[in-house]
């Protein structure tokens, strides 16, 4: 296999703000593996919270080099416990790197990711729009520049609930909130039964991921079911998380790609567990990847690529929530 190198910087259609960040403009590192006329492609976003930079995922993967092209793709997991004692600091490149692998292995058998897995495709759930922290005049505008039938929706300011119950006067969809560590036990137990009643499905990481004895208050009191984000960030994460949330939300860059997520998966399932896989604004490499989990899940918010102006790829598209498969074997996605 040959390993090659393509980085990006996606413009944002609108400023997208959350609790504890503010961007324009997304940095994104694609990873290529050819073997003879097929590719596959994976992809990781940075990011400043957890520390990752396109360079120093550029630099992990480099020091392996050897290792990842002297490979013969038996397997995307065997190559994964391969590298992991190498990339084990650094989940972010080694999820661009499985995600590649996958691709690859599919198009290699001339399957699309999910059939390689054996699941089909008939109840896949619908994917979130999220609407970043805003005016309300703003975050109204979003939702009507693109009809959806569910919005997730960035909180963390002094008027969160007004905010919330603005949106709902001009939709009827289902919402979703993610308050992003910004509020306390007593806020959460207090906004839940309101938030309940505008429509809310449930509250996404409304605490800080150390505050544990404010999470088992929530747990208990709040009248929504609560999924972890922050808190639920590698395999190990997910026991922790059982009896203070109701579900997880795997992020794909966070825990090192398909191969741990699929692992973490079974396992909040087996612990009886909403599951949930969210993005980092990745492309249609990313999201495409993302895509070919459905099966195994409750919910997903996989619209990174919707949220970008220069998509640098093509992949999965979307009807009104709907995820519509790309042609293409392997997760879908090509480089334009």
């Amino acid at each position: 296999m040959q390993l090659i190198f393509h980085s990006f910087d996606l413009e944002l259609k609108h400023t997208f703000t959350i609790a504890h960040d503010s961007r324009d403009m997304q940095q994104t590192l694609i990873v290529e593996l050819k073997n003879g006329n097929l590719s596959g492609f994976g992809e990781a976003t940075s990011n400043p919270y957890y520390g990752a930079t396109i360079e120093k995922m550029i630099t992990s993967l480099e020091s392996i080099r050897p290792l990842i092209e002297e490979d013969k793709l038996t397997s995307p997991e065997e190559l994964w416990a391969k590298v992991n004692p190498y990339l084990k600091d650094n989940s972010f490149a080694q999820c661009a790197l499985d995600e590649a692998a996958h691709d690859l292995f599919a198009k290699k058998k001339g399957q699309k990711l999910y059939e390689t897995w054996d699941l089909s495709i008939d109840r896949n759930p619908l994917t979130n729009f999220t609407i970043g922290i805003d005016t309300v005049e703003k975050m109204v505008s979003k939702m009507q520049e693109l009809p959806w039938p569910i919005y997730k929706i960035k909180l963390g300011t002094d008027d969160d609930l007004r905010i919330v119950r603005e949106l709902r006067s001009h939709t009827t969809a289902a919402f979703r909130v993610d308050a992003n560590c910004a509020w306390s036990a007593e806020q959460t137990i207090k906004f839940s039964g309101e938030l309940k009643n505008l429509g809310v499905e449930f509250i996404e990481q409304p605490l800080p991921a150390d505050d544990i004895e404010g999470m088992k208050k929530v747990f208990s009191g709040s009248a929504l079911p609560v999924i972890a984000d922050e808190s639920c960030i590698l395999e190990s994460d997910v026991l922790k998380c059982y009896g203070l949330f109701h579900g997880v939300n795997i992020k794909l860059t966070k825990c090192g790609g398909l191969t741990s997520a699929r692992r973490m998966i079974k396992e909040a399932k087996d612990l009886n567990m909403t599951t949930m896989v969210g993005c980092m604004t990745e492309s249609s490499v990313g999201i495409s990847a993302i895509g070919h989990l459905l099966p195994l899940l409750d919910y997903v918010d996989m619209d990174g690529s919707l949220l970008i102006k220069n998509d640098p790829a093509t992949g999965v598209t979307f009807d009104f929530g709907k995820v519509i498969y790309a042609s293409e074997n392997g997760t879908g996605a090509v480089l334009k």
